[in-house]
C-alpha cells in the first residue's frame, strides 16, 4: 500500500503541475468546502503539491518510513495490517486539516497541498514503534534519537503554526504527528510498553 501511495501520488503531482485549473480544483480551501459543499477538498489535497522539491521530500519520507510501519501493521494483522496502514495514512490526511478548517472556513484565500500531514502520522507511528531509531535532521550532522527528534518536531510545529510566518502548514504537521500516535497507540496491542523498554 505504501508503494501504491507514493506512485499514485507522483502522478497526481505531475498531472498538476502543468493543469492550472486541476490543481485548483484539488487543493485544501475551507472556505470552498464549508460554503460551496466541495467536501473532496479534505482529502484530494494531499495528492497535489506545490513543486518539485515539496513532492520529493514528503515521497522520500513516506518510502523511508511508510514500509516499516506497514510491515509491523503486518506482522501484528497479517493481511489486515495492509488496511490499518491505509487508515492510519488517509487517517492522517483528514485529521491534519480539521484544526485548519476550523480557522479558515470564511477564509476564501487559505489554501494548503501536499501529504506532509499524512507523511508526519507515519513518522510518528514509526517513533512510537521504535524510539531509538535515528532520524537525520538538516543541517545536524549526525541522527537524533527518534523520540528526541519527535519532541522538537512537535514544539517546533505548535510554534510556528501559532506564528503563521511562513507558507508552511505546521499546524497540518503537528495534527497529522499527533494522529499518527494515537492511532499506533490504539491499534497495536502493547505499544507503549515497550515504547517505555526501549527508552529505559
Amino acid at each position: 500500500m505504501n508503494l501504491i501511495f507514493i506512485v499514485g501520488t507522483v502522478v497526481v503531482s505531475i498531472l498538476a503541475f502543468g493543469n492550472h485549473s486541476f490543481f485548483n480544483s484539488m487543493v485544501f480551501n475551507a472556505y470552498q468546502i464549508k460554503h460551496r459543499k466541495e467536501s473532496w477538498r479534505f482529502f484530494s489535497y494531499a495528492l497535489i503539491h506545490s513543486g518539485w522539491l515539496h513532492l520529493l521530500i514528503n515521497m522520500w519520507v513516506l518510502y523511508s518510513f511508510g514500509r516499516i510501519v506497514e510491515d509491523v501493521f503486518k506482522v501484528t494483522y497479517g493481511i489486515k495490517g495492509s488496511i490499518y496502514y491505509v487508515l492510519l495514512y488517509v487517517g492522517g490526511i483528514l485529521f491534519s486539516t480539521v484544526y485548519d478548517y476550523g480557522k479558515h472556513k470564511d477564509d476564501v484565500y487559505y489554501n494548503a497541498v501536499g501529504a506532509s500531514g499524512a507523511v508526519s502520522a507515519v513518522v510518528f507511528a514509526s517513533i512510537l514503534i521504535y524510539p531509538t531509531g535515528g532520524i537525520y535532521l538538516f543541517p545536524i550532522p549526525f541522527a537524533l534519537p527518534s523520540w528526541l527528534f519527535g519532541i522538537l518536531y512537535l514544539v517546533y510545529s505548535a510554534y510556528m503554526g501559532k506564528e503563521g510566518k511562513d507558507n508552511i502548514g505546521h499546524s497540518a504537521h503537528f495534527w497529522g504527528a499527533i494522529f499518527g500516535l494515537i492511532f499506533t497507540l490504539v491499534v497495536i496491542p502493547g505499544v507503549f510498553g515497550r515504547f517505555i523498554e526501549q527508552l529505559f
